[in-house]
């Protein structure tokens, strides 16, 4: 593995290290409380980088935006079906998978270009975005945590 992704790959784990941190105290009261009604909750975030976990990036190391895994749910992100414990599941089994992906991939892989929402870039850039997305999202549950002991208690 190249240094390149080996760092790639250090990063996701800081990441998923600091969403552990933050979902651990979590429950299911939690995962639907907003602060504001335009607010996102804490599932939906949750949802949402799973999907990225399971769907984006997929489809980024393949180079193919079209790519869908088959009998991945298209109604994941957002849906109240879920319980905390099958979203954290699906975290972690979307972790397992990110890791090994990132084991099997080349520099010449994330070379490659790939044209999707931002344009004709390489599949390094899109990936870095996706990896960044697990600080992003655990940093915004964290945020929620801390608004909603503050006003609730």
């Amino acid at each position: 593995m190249s240094d390149r992704i080996e760092t790639i790959k250090s990063f996701a784990l800081l990441g998923f290290t600091r969403l552990e941190n933050v979902t651990k105290e979590l429950n299911e009261e939690q995962l639907d409380w907003k602060y504001c009604p335009q607010a996102n909750t804490a599932r939906w975030l949750l949802t949402h980088l799973s999907n990225e976990l399971h769907v984006y990036i997929p489809k980024i190391l393949k180079g193919d935006k079209d790519y869908y895994p088959e009998g991945w749910p298209e109604d994941y992100t957002g849906n109240t079906g879920y319980s905390l414990e099958k979203i954290l599941g699906d975290i972690e089994e979307g972790k397992k998978k990110l890791i090994k992906s990132l084991e099997e991939t080349t520099d010449e892989n994330l070379d490659k270009e790939m044209e999707w929402f931002w344009g004709k870039m390489p599949r390094l850039s899109y990936l870095n975005l996706m990896v960044s997305e697990i600080l992003h999202h655990g940093g915004q549950i964290a945020a929620i945590s801390g608004v909603k002991k503050r006003i609730v208690g």
